[in-house]
């Protein structure tokens, strides 16, 4: 399973009590460093979480952690700096976007993409390490370089990588936005990079436009669970505050490469499925564009959804929120959000 195999790792019997309901949802009781988070993925090593995100401007991948999914606190940004090899083949770039975190054979892998907005000139890299403990002995980044690149002749958009091992042990990486919507691309184990690099990747969600203009895919993520693959992409616009039209959708096929169906047999091929997050109702109107879903599974086998909203009460602050997952007498997911 997607670096969700490696949130089985140790640590206190915390989770499960952060992750009960009671009379709060958890969102409800989140505290601490909790804006501005982006594109947010979360995974748990020892007795500690984990939330990596987006960062821009000097401050790239920015991290957060917990010891019990509640409180949160900033830490020191991943890197100070944009490798040399992403500032040249992608001149003009100013951030490390949405990162995506695993672990695999002893060393976790740190998968995320450099672009320029609404442009597909853009290249996903990989760092390494064997641990997130910027106080162990050993912890350190080792830059990977390049594993996918878009330009302007693709019909896809290298940003918003996500790892996952399906239960054959192949190893893939979904990634990709606006265009022609998501692609699979199955990776070489020992690098994390594409195994055959001239295949054409695997076409599992898009949006056909519409005459108005384009109808945005973008931030998948792959669960495995119960038999079935689950697809979570988000659709329509981020980055706009308050105004973000974000919303999320699932679908579930048998196989990784699809195709994914919705629970009404709706196609995410056709820009269809299961809305899955969706923004507060509107007479409360604060958590706007719900959106850029990560996964954990817990060591005591609970899972959870994170994700950014934009909270309007903070000027539209993009914020953590974390949402145990109920799994439904119909198999299907229910974020208790």
């Amino acid at each position: 399973m997607a670096g969700i195999a490696a949130l089985a790792l140790g640590g206190a019997a915390v989770a499960q009590q952060a992750g009960e309901q009671g009379k709060q949802s958890l969102n409800s009781r989140l505290a601490g460093d909790l804006a501005p988070t982006h594109d947010p993925v979360i995974i748990r090593e020892g007795d500690t979480y984990h939330v990596f995100g987006t960062g821009n401007g000097g401050r790239y991948i920015e991290t957060r952690s917990s010891k019990d999914l509640v409180h949160w606190t900033a830490g020191a940004p991943l890197f100070d700096k944009i490798p040399d090899w992403a500032k040249q083949a992608i001149p003009g770039t100013d951030g490390m976007w949405a990162p995506d975190i695993s672990y695999v054979d002893g060393r976790y892998r740190l998968y995320y993409s450099v672009s320029t907005f609404g442009s597909n000139r853009s290249a996903i890299g990989l760092f390494s390490s064997p641990t997130l403990d910027p106080k162990a002995p050993d912890y350190g980044w080792r830059d990977e370089g390049l594993v996918v690149m878009s330009t302007q002749t693709d019909d896809f958009n290298a940003i918003d990588p996500n790892f996952i091992i399906d239960r054959e042990g192949r190893h893939w990486l979904s990634l990709g936005s606006f265009w022609s919507g998501i692609k699979l691309f199955e990776l070489e184990p020992r690098t994390g990079k594409p195994l055959k690099p001239d295949a054409k990747p695997y076409s599992i969600a898009r949006r056909p436009a519409p005459a108005g203009g384009p109808a945005p895919v973008e931030a998948p993520f792959i669960v495995d669970h119960g038999g079935y693959y689950w697809l979570i992409v988000s659709y329509d616009y981020c980055c706009k505050g308050a105004n973000s039209t974000y919303y999320t959708v699932i679908g579930r096929s048998r196989v990784i490469t699809g195709p994914y169906l919705g629970k009404d047999g709706s196609a995410m091929m056709e820009g269809k499925g299961t809305i899955f997050l969706r923004a507060d109702l509107q007479e409360q109107q604060r958590f706007r564009g719900p959106g850029h879903a990560g996964w954990l599974r817990d060591r005591d086998g609970r899972d959870y959804v994170v994700y950014h909203a934009y909270d309007r009460q903070k000027n539209g602050a993009p914020t953590l929120r974390i949402a145990p997952i109920r799994w439904g007498a119909d198999g299907w997911p229910v974020a208790e959000y």
